[in-house]
């Protein structure tokens, strides 16, 4: 997969991509992430690429002429097409099932907002999707973009050093992640549940689908309204004073 994000800071982008999972996944070759400062293609001499709002209101709206121009570019960089998306508070909600469906892609363009956003004719005549991680306000669309980022590489193959890992994630089914636990075995007198030390991995695999189950009843019971469950998991959960068919309400 190749990601390219375009923004007007890039040294925001640049530090955190040279770190952890994203690096290594970039040095094995499973995905390639270029950065592009938009001024490079901002006319006269101040590259400004914000300009004051038709109609009056506060701040700056990024113009459409750099923008159009930066991102026609990098598209033409490779061969590969994928979406164009704008980081911004008006997209789509990000979650795990939009990281998995830009995971099958094989590129994805990420343009970064900044100031009071982006002139509507490239919400209109550029973007093919628009995203936003949640309903809350930045000052960027950069951070964002990490997030998009981190989220898809990890659905990689060969991204992550055990294959499962992206798998046995909290969303993955639906579901919050069962607590873990490492050594030692007791720690200030807390000690690890008895069965994880059983050694009996059907036994094992039972009791985090149970325990994945509580802690979502518990955290996010709106998640078990639309989880598969069998017929045994909706009773045990009735047992712990669990209703799924309310939890989505």
């Amino acid at each position: 997969m190749r990601i390219d994000i375009l923004t007007l800071f890039p040294e925001m982008v640049r530090g955190p991509l040279s770190e952890s999972i994203v690096k290594r996944a970039a040095e094995s070759g499973v995905v390639e992430i270029q950065v592009h400062d938009i001024r490079d293609w901002a006319e006269g001499k101040h590259r400004a690429a914000d300009d004051y709002t038709y109609g009056g209101g506060p701040g700056m709206v990024m113009k459409p002429e750099p923008v159009f121009a930066a991102t026609e570019a990098v598209v033409e960089m490779s061969t590969e097409r994928g979406p164009i998306i704008l980081m911004t508070p008006i997209g789509r909600r990000f979650d795990h099932d939009v990281a998995l469906e830009l995971a099958e892609e094989e590129r994805i363009v990420l343009i970064c907002g900044r100031y009071e956003g982006f002139d509507a004719r490239i919400h209109d005549h550029l973007a093919t999707d628009e995203l936003s991680i949640g309903d809350y306000v930045l000052s960027g669309g950069e951070l964002p973009a990490l997030v998009v980022v981190e989220a898809v590489v990890r659905q990689l193959p060969g991204a992550l050093g055990c294959a499962d890992s992206a798998t046995e994630d909290s969303f993955a089914h639906g579901l919050l992640e069962a607590p873990q636990y490492t050594r030692p075995p007791e720690y200030r007198g807390w000690e690890v549940p008895e069965m994880l030390l059983s050694g009996h991995h059907q036994e094992i695999d039972g009791w985090r689908r149970r325990r994945n189950l509580l802690l979502t009843a518990q955290r996010r019971p709106d998640l078990l309204w639309s989880a598969e469950l069998s017929d045994d998991e909706r009773k045990w959960l009735a047992e712990q004073g669990v209703d799924p068919a309310e939890s989505g309400q």
